[in-house]
């Protein structure tokens, strides 16, 4: 029947970005999605004083050096990335933003704006999903950083670019938004901020903790220049 009306058999809906089923979705945005879900988690929190990103990092062995494993990409000396899903996604996607950074450096002798780079990396994820023979990015980002003043914003897989005071990514999601929900506060400080974050990763974490399998990186509002946490400054924060 389905075939009959739309010239399109129903399995052409799952397999082909181009097409939209008869209610309207695009199944293989949907799925990249749901690879979003089973990634790591990643926080982000803006507050008066600057923005902050926190990451967890899934290390499924003993063998794997850590340091290789990375979750927070710096973009520009003011803005960083974190990402859940599909990490090589996300390196490329952080690439293609560095470069329009320096671009902007280059063209107006002025560092670039958060919502600029976060824009021009949501147009570039939504071009993925609307022509044949390419995927979308498996992988949603949360673009972080200080110009005029501090600035949080989530790229989904769609393209669709959200602003956000506090927000999550990855493996749950739901209950680390209802956290932040709770104890969130624009007068909070960047400290307050990281141990809100690093407290709603131990409650719905099931791994243990430790400085290995976290990251974490700040821009304050002061100096503008993001700072990401060594391993003695993290174990600070996990006590």
């Amino acid at each position: 029947m389905v075939s009959s009306m739309y010239g399109v058999s129903p399995q052409a809906y799952d397999r082909a970005i181009t097409v939209f089923s008869p209610d309207g979705r695009l199944f293989q945005v949907e799925y990249a999605k749901e690879a979003v879900k089973r990634g790591a988690t990643a926080i982000g929190i803006a507050v008066k004083e600057g923005v902050a990103l926190v990451a967890f990092k899934s290390i499924h062995s003993h063998l794997v050096v850590p340091d290789s494993l990375k979750k927070i990409f710096d973009v520009d000396e003011h803005i960083a990335v974190t990402a859940s899903g599909l990490i090589a996604d996300a390196r490329r996607l952080v690439d293609v933003a560095r470069v329009d950074a320096q671009r902007h450096k280059i063209t107006y002798n002025e560092s670039v704006s958060v919502e600029t780079i976060a824009r021009g990396v949501c147009d570039l994820m939504q071009v993925y999903t609307q022509y044949g023979g390419i995927r979308p990015f498996g992988v949603s980002l949360l673009i972080a950083g200080v110009d005029d003043f501090p600035r949080l914003f989530e790229a989904e897989p769609s393209g669709a670019m959200t602003a956000y005071k506090a927000d999550s990514i990855g493996a749950d999601k739901k209950e680390v938004d209802e956290i932040l929900e709770k104890h969130y506060k624009e007068t909070l400080t960047i400290e307050e901020a990281i141990k809100i974050a690093v407290g709603a990763l131990k409650k719905t974490r099931e791994e243990t903790l430790i400085p290995d399998n976290m990251e974490i990186g700040y821009a304050s509002i002061t100096d503008k220049k993001f700072v990401t946490l060594n391993e003695k400054q993290i174990a600070q924060y996990l006590k």
